[in-house]
């Protein structure tokens, strides 16, 4: 299994050194850009990646020689970064003519200068020292927060920027054997979400989600008003950027530490999860603000690698698979439910339903014969 682990770089007086860097990746990328562009406009195709690197070569020794001071591999990823996305852009336009995906892809843009926040290293152009790490094109040592034992074979070492102004380390390690796996119970459980509980089991529990985004919306906004108010550009535009960016982080934070932990739970009671995938997408601009609040993808992922990790079995049914209108008794499709039915009757048999519980049913159902 290949797994990512991340690590903080502690504050130290020198990682200027590592900002510089990624302002000359920057460079490197912004000039990728306008020679494809132009490059098109002159012979109507897209250069490869193998032209591209040649043409950075001759310019170490000709114009540029200050990026020939730069790690030979992470020019290469920022070539092979533009590979990527050329390759997504074309291969979702195939995709969407063959009917297999609604979504854009767009075509690949320039990036800001501030929005240009990563460089990953591969084999070389590192020394790694217990919780030291050595850049040797700038023969400087920089220390990180070693909270736990890097497990796995290091395949690549990212150094990322993020928007509070931190700089993190992000060891990408294949072979990783962290499996613990939790005593079987037996039981299976089928849940269903929803906007007013964010899940509800087929036994009739219910799981309310924090809803930590609105719980700091008073903070976001003063905070995002303080901002409107900087003259931008401004060494207080900035300070306030960063403030206002640390709090978005800290929601963000506490919104995947209850998921984990909810996850966690759920694979000790449980050895079969049945869910239903949902168009998010479509909720999202239905009601907003609150299904991004919920996170209910992120949380599937999370629970998706909880499951690999305790030896549990996670069932993901179609969103096409009919589970609110049946009836969870004898399965007469009540076609007259609407939205605002939160409890109901089945004319057929009698049956009195909560809507969200019916759902979880027929999902545990659908997901135990698949």
């Amino acid at each position: 299994m290949r797994k990512a682990q991340k690590f903080k770089l502690q504050n130290q007086s020198n990682i200027i050194k590592i900002g510089n860097m990624l302002d000359d990746m920057w460079q490197i990328h912004l000039h990728i850009m306008l020679l494809q562009r132009r490059y098109y406009r002159m012979f109507g195709k897209n250069p490869s990646a193998s032209r591209i690197n040649k043409h950075i070569a001759k310019l170490k020794k000709r114009t540029k020689p200050h990026w020939a001071n730069l790690p030979s591999q992470v020019v290469q990823d920022v070539v092979l970064r533009y590979g990527k996305s050329q390759d997504a852009f074309f291969q979702n336009i195939e995709d969407r003519k063959a009917g297999l995906t609604t979504r854009k892809v767009g075509r690949p843009k320039i990036k800001p200068r501030h929005k240009y926040s990563s460089m990953t290293f591969t084999q070389a152009g590192y020394t790694l020292e217990n919780n030291r790490i050595k850049i040797n094109c700038i023969d400087t040592w920089f220390s990180f927060h070693k909270h736990r034992e890097i497990k796995g074979t290091i395949k690549t070492i990212t150094l990322k920027r993020d928007r509070c102004g931190d700089y993190w380390l992000c060891f990408s390690c294949e072979n990783v054997d962290d499996s613990e796996p939790k005593p079987k119970t037996g039981k299976s459980a089928g849940f269903d979400y929803g906007n007013k509980t964010f899940l509800t089991s087929d036994e009739g529990t219910q799981i309310e989600s924090p809803q930590f985004f609105k719980q700091s919306l008073k903070t976001l906004r003063s905070l995002s008003k303080a901002l409107s108010r900087k003259v931008k550009g401004s060494n207080n535009y900035y300070r306030a950027c960063r403030a206002l960016a640390r709090h978005h982080r800290k929601v963000t934070r506490q919104r995947e530490d209850w998921q984990w932990k909810l996850a966690t739970q759920l694979c000790t009671e449980f050895d079969t999860l049945c869910f239903e995938t949902l168009n998010l997408d479509g909720m999202k601009r239905l009601w907003g603000r609150k299904v991004s609040d919920h996170a209910f993808y992120q949380f599937l992922q999370i629970l998706e690698q909880k499951c690999a990790k305790h030896g549990k079995k996670l069932v993901k049914i179609s969103q096409w698979t009919a589970t609110t209108k049946p009836c969870s008794d004898c399965g007469y499709p009540n076609q007259d439910i609407s939205l605002s039915d939160r409890q109901w009757t089945c004319p057929e048999c009698g049956s009195h339903h909560d809507r969200d519980v019916n759902a979880a049913i027929n999902i545990k159902r659908a997901g135990l014969a698949a």
